[in-house]
């Protein structure tokens, strides 16, 4: 369980990170930042034991 939290927290903060891109007019970047976060998040969760049996 302490993996979902982590990968959450690390999801979290990508995110907010974005929206501050975002209201800074620097879209292109917020962009990158969130396809980034998302294959991040992915990678994490497929390391995960037993993850193959939760997809």
């Amino acid at each position: 369980m302490n993996g979902y939290k982590e990968m959450y927290l690390r999801l979290f903060n990508r995110v907010t990170d974005a929206l501050e891109l975002l209201d800074r007019g620097e879209a292109d970047r917020a962009r990158e930042l969130l396809i980034s976060a998302q294959r991040e998040a992915e990678e994490m969760f497929i390391a995960q034991p037993g993850a193959e049996s939760e997809a």
